[in-house]
């Protein structure tokens, strides 16, 4: 994932950088593998294929513009439902990438974590997974995050489950359990929800993702298909981040103030 950036690319980057806020943590739906491969004739493997390449491209250049937490939906409890042979070409294509990139995003001082059902996934990938992690977890610039097995509804039931098992050994009264408190109890409990959700494909939808983090979350639709989404489309979608105003249920006479 390294490689030198063009001088006009360098240009981009500290032009967005001067025109307003980076989003600290940025959540991206990679969208529309499946139909990419379909468009082109070709089997839906293909398309998985090529959108690791915008994995490699997108982390490379949210790492270069100081993006501090990126979240990359990359498998759902949901997707277990595909085709058997589609599930285990992913688990295969997952392991390739795990085996391919870590080191370099080791040397780029990535940081890899993961939320979901880490239990549920093959015994090969989860040892990948510890490698990753173990061999990352001192690394400082940026936090690469994979939900893999996630389900956002599933993380609230967890997170409530554990939170009555605490209650039940060091008791709390209802009404000191705050937004706060729960948070800790949640996968994400040691990074900032995401200030910016980018979904690929066009579809307006959440798809089970990040549920209690993106409550004010700004939005980014792009209609490209994940395979052809690179860095100049997530340019685009920080452009767009900056010109918005986040009120978190305020006015904008008070913003201004605060200001």
């Amino acid at each position: 994932m390294t490689g030198s950036r063009s001088s006009s690319d360098e240009g981009i980057q500290q032009e967005l950088k001067k025109s307003g806020a980076i989003p600290v943590h940025i959540a991206i739906i990679m969208d529309g593998n499946g139909r990419w491969a379909k468009k082109r004739g070709l089997p839906r493997a293909a398309g998985h294929t090529r959108g690791v390449e915008s994995v490699r491209d997108i982390v490379k250049a949210a790492s270069q513009l100081g993006v501090e937490y990126l979240t990359l939906y990359t498998f759902s409890t949901e997707n277990w439902r595909r085709p058997k042979d589609e599930v285990s070409m992913l688990m295969r294509l997952l392991l390739k990438s795990l085996r391919d990139e870590t080191d370099e995003l080791n040397q780029n001082n990535i940081k890899i974590t993961m939320i979901g059902d880490l239990e549920s996934l093959p015994k090969e990938v989860q040892k990948e997974l510890h490698d990753a992690c173990e061999k990352t977890k001192n690394n400082k610039k940026m936090v690469l995050n994979l939900a893999l097995s996630y389900s956002g509804r599933v993380e609230i039931l967890n997170a409530i489950k554990n939170l009555a098992s605490s209650i039940a050994s060091k008791p709390i009264a209802p009404e000191e359990i705050n937004e706060s408190i729960f948070s800790k109890y949640l996968m994400t409990k040691n990074m900032p929800d995401p200030d910016l959700v980018i979904r690929t494909s066009g579809e307006f939808r959440v798809s089970n993702f990040l549920l209690w983090q993106i409550a004010y979350s700004e939005f980014y639709i792009s209609d490209v298909l994940w395979p052809d989404f690179r860095r100049n489309h997530l340019y685009e979608a920080i452009k767009s981040f900056q010109k918005r105003e986040r009120r978190f249920g305020k006015v904008s006479e008070q913003i201004k103030k605060r200001v």
